[in-house]
């Protein structure tokens, strides 16, 4: 059921899909609004959305799970190209002249052996021909543990399982709010952390998802298309890297003082800072 903070939330999502001007909306990082100042909007880069549209959902009322994950997505990254595909519509291809990014803020609970689209996008990951962005889910538990209770109880996310350690992929937990090093943030109650395989470790990345900003939203499917928005403006910046590279930067110019504690077997690598990704004058 949509609250009154949502519905509001709701017009405001409506207005913003017809501005053309950027915005710099409140559960955003301030680094958001300096990388635009630089001029790194995203352009020239695809964002593929996988979600639930369904056959009744209301986009420009943002009833559905997919019309909240795409419009933040296109709200970090105001430029880039921001295409939505239903989950069960099979295999989305590449875009040759383009860096791909996609955005998956669900979990895949089933071998993905006879799911063409899952085998797909894991082979990208593993071939590094896009940045694959994954939710790392909201049961409060290690990536690759077993759901303690609720009807997936004893299943695993194999996506997130299969995509750890690959070269172009990210896995993304969830913040209470964006930290700085003066305030720093603590993991959301409900996110999936990294747990202590190093291979999680390695692609595991944090951002803030502040709730009461977001209308009372809150998970770690809305932290992901925030990491897919970073991925496309370090891609605008970056324009002769390969997702792999873009990836890559991310992963390894988070930060470890804007969060309470860290240890990497909550937070992975850290908080993702935009700023500290776009600061090199190149990219290896």
């Amino acid at each position: 059921m949509i609250n009154i903070k949502q519905t509001l939330w709701i017009i405001a999502f409506s207005l913003s899909t017809t501005a053309s001007a950027t915005a710099q909306q409140a559960w955003m990082s301030p680094e958001v609004g300096a990388a635009w100042s630089q001029g790194y909007l995203g352009q020239g880069i695809r964002i593929n959305m996988i979600d639930d549209f369904g056959a009744n959902c209301d986009r420009a009322l943002g009833r559905c799970h997919g019309a909240w994950t795409t419009w933040q997505a296109q709200s970090v990254a105001p430029r880039a190209a921001v295409i939505t595909h239903e989950s069960v519509t099979g295999v989305v291809g590449l875009v040759a002249s383009s860096l791909n990014v996609f955005n998956l803020s669900y979990g895949f609970y089933s071998s993905l052996t006879p799911f063409p689209t899952e085998l797909a996008l894991l082979g990208y990951a593993q071939s590094g021909s896009a940045v694959i962005v994954k939710s790392a889910g909201n049961s409060s538990i290690p990536v690759g543990a077993a759901v303690p209770s609720g009807e997936l109880r004893g299943r695993v996310d194999n996506l997130a399982v299969s995509l750890a350690g690959q070269p172009s992929a990210i896995l993304v937990g969830a913040l209470a709010k964006n930290g700085t090093p003066a305030n720093p943030a603590s993991m959301a109650s409900y996110s999936n952390v990294a747990g202590t395989s190093p291979v999680v470790q390695r692609n595991f990345l944090v951002v803030g998802v502040d709730s009461n900003a977001l209308g009372g939203l809150a998970g770690t499917s809305f932290a992901a298309p925030i990491v897919s928005g970073y991925a496309a403006i370090v891609g605008s910046k970056f324009t002769m890297a390969n997702a792999t590279a873009v990836a890559n930067q991310l992963l390894n110019t988070a930060r470890t003082d804007t969060v309470s504690g860290y240890n990497p077997a909550i937070y992975g690598r850290g908080e993702a800072s935009l700023t500290r990704a776009l600061a090199p004058a190149s990219i290896r």
